[in-house]
Parts: structure tokens; sequence; C-alpha cells
């Protein structure tokens, strides 16, 4: 497997999964450019099997019609298909998944659950395939209230760190709105930490920490204390570019 990462902060987000036996690809977001998507999988855009929303905000879905008008099926919780259809027009090719139900798109096993953001009914998902395992992909959440058994690869949000946060409140680079949404809304070093440690990393290869903020983190820290604490394990850094292998077993 591969992942292909076109985009993971507040100006976009998009990931690609590329089977490398099939060539079949699941996109998680579409907040990219759907160019960026064509250019990615070589103009086959036939092999794209789906594309998972985890909510509704532009930065994660304002592309999605162009998926629709491809015949591409778009997949989201129910709220989250409505608001999607209510912004981008109806389609039939909008699927809504029930939480904690599984779903088969092309080679992929997709299980929906419930997480905590301001929208109308945000997702994280966890992913499964012959080739990477089982994926726990978690963004725009401030926790996670589940525990994951079987993990093989991890994509976990990692938005900031509140010192950095209440360093730039205090300066007056950000507001206190701004404050008190990313708190409620986002996930922060410490508690992505929380989160890695309440679960089963003995079968993880990678972890790969998603929408780290522009202003309010530090990746090359936010990787280094991640590494100390699991050393056997890869970690990195999701950045607009970066493709990775990306299977259940480490070599």
């Amino acid at each position: 497997m591969k992942l292909h990462v076109l985009g993971s902060s507040s100006s976009g987000n998009c990931y690609l999964f590329q089977s490398e036996k099939t060539g079949e690809v699941l996109v998680v977001e579409a907040g990219i450019d759907f160019r960026e998507v064509q250019r990615c999988v070589n103009f086959t855009i036939t092999n794209i099997v789906g594309c998972l929303v985890t909510h509704e905000h532009g930065d994660h879905s304002s592309n999605v019609h162009r998926f629709t008008e491809r015949c591409i099926k778009v997949y989201g919780s129910c709220g989250t298909v409505d608001a999607l259809q209510a912004a981008y027009g109806k389609s039939p090719f909008y699927k809504g998944l029930t939480p904690l139900n599984a779903m088969h798109i092309g080679g992929f096993s997709v299980i929906p659950f419930p997480v905590q953001h301001d929208a109308a009914e945000p997702f994280g998902y966890l992913i499964r395939h012959e080739e990477c395992g089982t994926v726990l992909f978690a963004t725009d959440t401030y926790f996670l209230k589940y525990k994951f058994p079987g993990l093989n690869n991890v994509m976990l949000e990692c938005n900031y760190r509140k010192d950095i946060l209440d360093m730039n409140l205090a300066s007056g680079y950000i507001d206190n709105k701004r404050y008190e949404r990313t708190i409620k809304s986002h996930m922060s070093y410490d508690n992505c930490l929380r989160t890695l440690q309440a679960n089963d990393l003995s079968q993880v290869c990678k972890i790969v920490l998603l929408h780290l903020s522009d202003n309010n983190s530090n990746a090359c820290e936010f990787v280094h204390g991640i590494e100390e604490l699991y050393s056997e394990i890869e970690v990195t850094a999701a950045t607009r570019g970066l493709s990775l292998t990306f299977n259940s077993y480490p070599y």
C-alpha cells in the first residue's frame, strides 16, 4: 500500500490509499483541487473506489462535487451527507454511513465512528485492507472515546500544543474565540499522546500525525516526543506531497 498526502492542514486535506497489487485507490477527504487527485493517480480515476469524508467543513470537503460529477461515490455520516448536498447539490453518489457498521468499498473495509467536532455529524474511520492492515484515521476531534484493537498503522490529529496556543493568545496573535474553538474541536499534542497510550500499539508500523496547525504546533518536537515513547514505530508528520509505503508489516 502507498499513502499519498495531498494536504493536511486548514488549507485543505486529502489522503490517498493506493493498493500496490490492484491499483485501486481509496480517497479520504476531498479538500484539495480534484486535478491534484487526478495527477496522483496518473489520471486513471477509474481506479478510485470511493471517497470518505469526515465532515462537511470546506478544508475537508470543498471538492466533493468533483467526485460525484464523475460517478465516484462519496461516503460520510448521514449528517455530513445532508450538509454536503445542501452546499454542493444533490447526487445519487452520496452514501450515508451508519456509525460502527462496516462498509466494504472495493478491497477496503471501513468502520465509521463518532468523533467530537463542531460539525453536523463528524466521523473517524477504521480502514482495513490486506496490504495496510487496520488503520486508525481520526482528525478534527479533541478526543476519542473508543479504544481500537488490532491496529497496524495510525493516522491521528496532533493540531496544537497548549503552551504554544497560550503564548499566541497572550501575544494577541489569536483571539479568544479562535482559542476556545481550537481547544473544543481539535486534538492537542497531549491528547494525542493519551490516545496513543490508551491503545495497544504493539503491532503498529507507522504513526502519521495529521492536521498540524501552522502557528500552534512544532512538527519536529511533536515527532521527536512520540518517537521517544515508541522507538520501534516510524513517526512522521503529514505534509503536502508526502508519500509513504503503508503496509501492515514494518519492512
